[in-house]
């Protein structure tokens, strides 16, 4: 029977539903010869390809169908299966270089089939204790596939491969539908058998990688995709699925602690009478010491990064010295030399997507996802690192690729939260990502921002290009520290002083923040004061004693007492998590996205000055451009507001903030593990966000400046929507970000709660400060436009917390709700005059709170 008969038969065995459901029959002799009507391997993969590797592939000649063969040693054996996009859209959920699932697989011979089984890896029993014996009970694997035996002999089991690799059986490769998400959302079609196909094959001896074209079709797609996207009826996703032997490296498990962040592979001790049973491994290369004896020793294989040729030739320097920064790091473990850079050469034989190699990889897309994006696979057993790529986006240092992202939101996507007690913790956040990094128009967009601040401020063409070096250099130290296993710190940003960050002699030596790890804000100097560095250019001293913990070689008790130093103020550490993007997320200001310095309130105090000033300058700044669009200068407006935006958010997590210290119980230098915000500090907070953000003239800028905000022209680009540049939509966007943080459920309770422990900002003395800011300055006189819409938004936000639509808000919080809307309403009677247009809005407030108030 020909390879191509044989594919038919067990493809229709399959479609009538053969499959075993019975117990898995014992593992089958070495030596397993075909049945009497069975057929061998030879026989039945004649005039085929042969494709030889871990697991040999067979390709039809004339179908270009596939079988694979699993040797009788590999059965009931694990491999590490990974899952890659080689090429995606990224408005489908896809994109270049994304790492996916990462398991543990078996095969099993059950009867005539092979079963391809996803172990559970996430419990651990100790083989001293006697529950181990039942170590399988109420633990399930999921059965991924069941692929007939199309022929066997002594050489293995010859299986179907199209079945499994052209299909999603192996790994979800469609993202799934989100209830609620709108019809002309983008959505990915069905998957199209006709369509899909095998695109390439690499096979090696210690794995085996078969990239997959998927192809989903939607003839009825309301939502072309954009212009990434050619047709929105047929879009196609590359896939690489890899499968690779289980590594015997003899690579040491290192358990993870709370006070440090590695990535981890989660595994809960079902054996342990601990009250946190945790055993979660984490993620680390496997580097020894060629000379064990050594103080300093360079490792027996170094970690060894290439860049890829796709990178731009005068980039390339940049991005090496980045990278071998890090070695700074790894010398004080012991370990000289732990990082290799070599080039890809343009005729190299192997590609960037091969699992082989580890690559800084760069590209330009349309609509990038990110900045950067340092994702790695894992041994899923050990916590082992078993490879890594870096993705980079020319965009990022450009700003051209995040037009829509960066430019029209600048910052402004958090704020669509509601204020109304809803779900906020995932609002304006990217999907989870445990492998990567994929925060990256936050950094795209600051580093726009320094750029546009250093055009205002007429620096010249060698700051411009120190600035820009200066980011690329952060981004790959950052993307770099994600590959070795650590996670983000967006608590390091606050190590120095506000004097110490722009004393550029002082940061080359000690680094501008405790971590490359951070998301701060760009450091740019204000007015009067020195340029210091723009962004960190070396691993901090969070990152050095972070890779002390999982690369040094240490003694239980060294490992110990490296941990008892997280209360050194370099060392502080807060991942994702922890920090306060997204208002009513989380409690330590600290730990926030943005800020700088250990006085994070007078840092963004001093930006908003700063950010006020360059846009007062813009119109100057940009009158000798004659030749060109008003374009660059609505780009710099937007950057500039939306820095306005970020700044203030800083400042609002101040307000029922609560410091966080997670050092352990009697270690040294430890603090209460909660403390309440200073109140002079919360007040300093409040008194900000009334200065620049809820005052009459918080906004006001040049009738010059204002009519000069024209998008340049692209053909049709602006209908249906109008050119018109929204102004008070932006601002009153930015306040209604800062108010639902301030009037959240979450924050509300919280500044109650944590008066039990220290806080002295009572919510009603908050709420009445907050509602002075928003109403005393104009009480008595006319309302302007932006008053007005805050005003009425605040209102608004005091009623949803009255009626308590959700049940989210405490008892305490509609009091004090209920106690600034009668402070509004007592003003509104007591207002003597106005202009018309502030009697109508006086009005409008009456009425909104009449109802407020009314029981029906």
């Amino acid at each position: 029977m020909t390879l191509r008969l044989l594919s038919l038969a067990a493809g229709l065995l399959v479609f009538a539903g053969c499959s075993a459901t019975g117990p898995a029959a014992p593992t089958p002799p070495a030596a397993a010869a075909p049945d009497d009507d069975g057929e061998t391997v030879a026989k039945a993969t004649e005039g085929a390809e042969r494709i030889d590797g871990l697991f040999p592939l067979f390709r039809d000649s004339t179908s270009g169908g596939l079988h694979m063969l699993v040797a009788p040693e590999q059965l009931e054996q694990e491999f590490v299966y990974v899952v890659h996009v080689t090429d995606g859209a990224p408005v489908g959920g896809h994109f270049r270089g994304q790492y996916r699932d990462n398991r543990v697989v078996t095969f099993r011979k059950v009867f005539d089939r092979i079963e391809v089984v996803a172990e559970n890896t996430s419990f651990y029993f100790d083989p001293e204790n006697d529950v181990s014996r039942a170590a399988d009970a109420n633990i399930s694997p999921a059965i991924l596939a069941v692929q007939k035996i199309v022929a066997e002999d002594s050489t293995g089991f010859l299986v179907e491969a199209d079945p499994l690799f052209l299909s999603e059986s192996l790994a979800r490769i469609k993202p799934p539908n989100v209830p609620g998400r709108p019809p002309t959302a983008f959505r990915l079609g069905n998957l199209s058998r006709e369509k899909t196909a095998v695109a390439a094959i690499r096979s090696y001896p210690e794995n085996t990688d078969v990239v997959v074209r998927y192809v989903y079709d939607n003839p009825g797609a309301l939502n072309g995709g954009g212009q990434a996207v050619t047709d929105g009826r047929s879009v196609a996703v590359s896939v690489q699925h890899s499968l690779v032997a289980m590594p015997e490296s003899g690579a040491e498990p290192l358990i993870d602690d709370p006070r440090v962040g590695y990535f981890t592979t989660r595994v809960t001790d079902l054996t342990s009478d601990s009250v946190t049973p945790y055993r979660d491994l984490v993620h680390r290369w496997h580097l020894v010491k060629a000379d064990p004896e050594a103080e300093v020793s360079d490792p027996v294989e170094p970690i060894v990064f290439w860049i890829e040729n796709t990178t731009p030739r005068d980039l390339r320097p940049v991005i090496e010295r980045a990278a071998l920064q890090w070695n700074l790091a790894f010398e004080a473990a012991g370990i000289s030399n732990a990082i290799e850079i070599r080039e890809q050469p343009d005729d190299a034989d192997w590609e960037a997507g091969d699992l082989r190699y580890n690559v800084l990889r760069w590209t330009s897309s349309p609509t990038p996802p990110f900045g950067g994006y340092g994702p790695s696979y894992v041994n899923p057993r050990t916590g082992q690192i078993l490879g890594a790529d870096i993705m980079l986006e020319y965009s990022a240092i450009t700003g051209t690729g995040f037009a829509a992202s960066v430019f029209d939101e600048a910052a402004l996507g958090f704020v669509e939260a509601e204020a109304d007690g809803g779900d906020l913790l995932g609002a304006g956040l990217p999907e989870a990502d445990h492998r990567g990094c994929t925060l990256g128009p936050h950094l795209a967009r600051e580093a726009a921002l320094g750029l546009a601040m250093l055009e205002a401020t007429g620096a010249s063409e060698a700051d411009v290009r120190e600035h820009v070096e200066e980011f690329l250099h952060f981004l790959v130290l950052h993307e770099i520290g994600h590959t070795l296993g650590l996670n983000h710190n967006m608590r390091a940003s606050q190590m120095l002083s506000p004097e110490q960050v722009h004393d550029e002699a002082y940061t080359e030596r000690v680094g501008l923040m405790g971590s490359v790890m951070d998301y701060p804000a760009v450091n740019v100097a204000p007015e009067g004061v020195s340029q210091g560095e723009y962004w960190i250019t070396r691993p901090g001293p969070y990152d050095t004693w972070a890779v002390a913990f999982a690369y040094a070689d240490l003694t239980d008790a060294e490992r110990a007492a490296l941990l008892d130093r997280s209360t050194e103020p370099g060392l502080a550490f807060g991942n994702d998590a922890d920090d306060m993007r997204a208002p009513g997320k989380s409690i330590d200001p600290r730990v926030m996205v943005g800020d700088m310095s250990s006085d994070a309130i007078g840092y963004a105090t001093e930006r908003l000055d700063l950010v006020r000033g360059l846009l007062g300058d813009l119109p100057e700044v940009y009158a000798g451009r004659e030749g060109q669009s008003y374009e660059e200068l609505r780009r710099t407006y937007l950057l500039l507001t939306g820095e306005m935006f970020s700044s203030s958010s800083v400042l609002s997590r101040y307000i029922g903030g609560v410091y966080v210290d997670r050092a352990f119980v009697g270690q040294p230098g430890a603090d209460r593990p909660y403390r309440a915000v200073p109140l002079d500090d919360q007040k300093r907070a409040m008194d900000a966000l009334a200065t620049y953000v809820f005052a009459p003239d918080a906004f006001e800028m040049s009738e010059e400046l204002l009519a000069a905000l024209q998008p340049q022209r692209r053909g049709f680009d602006f209908l249906p929507t109008t050119e018109d540049p929204k102004i008070h939509a932006r601002v009153l966007a930015m306040q209604r970000g800062v108010l639902a943080h301030l009037l959240h459920p979450n924050v509300v309770e919280r500044i109650t709660d944590s008066r039990l422990y220290g806080n002295e900002y009572v919510l009603a003395d908050m709420m009445a400060d907050l509602t002075d800011a928003v109403f005393e300055a104009d009480a008595q006189g006319d309302v302007n436009t932006f008053r007005q819409n805050l005003q009425v938004e605040f209102v608004n936000g005091l009623a949803r917390v009255i009626r308590n639509e959700r049940s989210r808000y405490d008892y305490v919080a509609q009091s004090a709700a209920l106690q600034s809307l009668r402070t509004v309403e007592d003003l509104l009677d007591d207002r003597r005059g106005g202009n018309a247009e502030t009697m109508a809005h006086a009005d409008l407030l009456a009425l909104l709170i009449e109802r407020a108030l009314d029981d029906d």
